[in-house]
């Protein structure tokens, strides 16, 4: 996802199903090469379905995006498996129920501080990472237009 486009895709599709009442957006990272997500599934609306679709909604966008626009990297998302020839999301994405307002914090702290990891170091302090929630923590930044403040939900 080095990829500004394909984090773009992810946002919008983030706030599509946010206006459609499928989830509430509360915390999100987009990474170089994956994404963090803390979203509140709807009630009426199950959680497997919901990521579902939206990560095949965005492998799809995306993979038809780098088709056209970036071919070698479109090349290097190739797969030998019986169900797909290409696959943009690593199988089986993790997903953890956050039980507790301690945990969620937790959480979100975790997820905010993963761009300043030595690994990353794509930024000094967690708000000024432009693919962040952070900001919305500290400032009320919302650039995408696309979050509740998980004491909100």
């Amino acid at each position: 996802m080095q990829e500004d486009v394909a984090k773009h895709i992810i946002l919008d599709a983030l706030r599509f199903r946010a206006k459609q009442g499928q989830v509430k957006v509360c915390a999100s990272v987009l990474m170089p090469n994956h994404i963090h997500l803390i979203w509140r599934i709807s009630k009426g609306q199950k959680r497997e379905v919901v990521q579902r679709d939206f990560l095949k909604f965005t492998a799809r966008a995306i993979l038809e995006y780098l088709n056209k626009a970036n071919p070698a990297l479109y090349a290097k998302l190739q797969v030998h498996a019986a169900d797909r020839a290409l696959q943009v999301w690593k199988r089986d994405s993790m997903s953890i129920d956050l039980y507790s307002g301690k945990f969620l914090k937790q959480k979100t702290d975790y997820i905010h501080a993963n761009p300043c990891q030595p690994k990353w170091n794509l930024v000094a302090h967690p708000v000024d990472y432009y693919y962040s929630s952070a900001a919305y923590y500290e400032n009320g930044s919302d650039p995408f237009q696309l979050l509740t403040h998980f004491s909100d939900i």
